[in-house]
């Protein structure tokens, strides 16, 4: 036997305020009336290679900043140190951080290790050249003749050998 079935007298249909609305706004804004998106283009910094997804616009700007060049934002930063370093010329900066990032993308994304070979090869040259510098200075300027002391080294004033040899006596 089925069920009994309950009176559906009173019981009436609700519309929602909500869905009203809806419905009437989709009339106000046809297809036709959406704003234009920006198109959005791959775009690949010419110093160190990373690639980013940018408007047309964009790329623009940043290329009238740099030179005629597209620059990520890190590279931007980069060549704002340089120039602050030079003299504040901007091509010359370019030149000098593109020049860095050639010589990291031929040696240090394949070669690790080279590149940190590359790397000590470059602070001992400059290590040396700062040292050959400042002992011509202490050179050139010592009223004393003789012996120059050169800065940082550590000097022994007297030997430890009479000392362990007395110690290994005593015992």
């Amino acid at each position: 036997m089925p069920p009994p079935r309950l009176p559906m007298d009173g019981l009436q249909r609700a519309v929602s305020d909500l869905s009203f609305k809806l419905m009437t706004m989709d009339d106000e804004y046809s297809s036709d009336e959406l704003p234009p998106i920006s198109e959005v283009d791959d775009a690949r910094c010419e110093c160190c290679g990373l690639s980013e997804e940018c408007t047309k616009d964009y790329i623009r700007r940043v290329r009238d900043r740099s030179c005629g060049r597209y620059m990520c934002s890190l590279c931007t930063g980069a060549v704002e140190e340089e120039m602050a370093k030079n003299g504040g010329r901007k091509e010359e900066a370019i030149e000098a951080h593109m020049g860095v990032c050639v010589r990291f993308n031929k040696i240090g994304r394949p070669y690790p290790v080279l590149y940190q070979a590359e790397a000590m090869k470059e602070m001992l040259k400059r290590s040396t050249y700062r040292s050959k510098s400042k002992s011509s200075r202490e050179r050139g300027s010592g009223g004393g003749g003789g012996v120059t002391k050169k800065a940082g080294m550590i000097t022994r004033t007297t030997s430890c050998i009479p000392a362990i040899t007395k110690e290994m006596s005593v015992r």
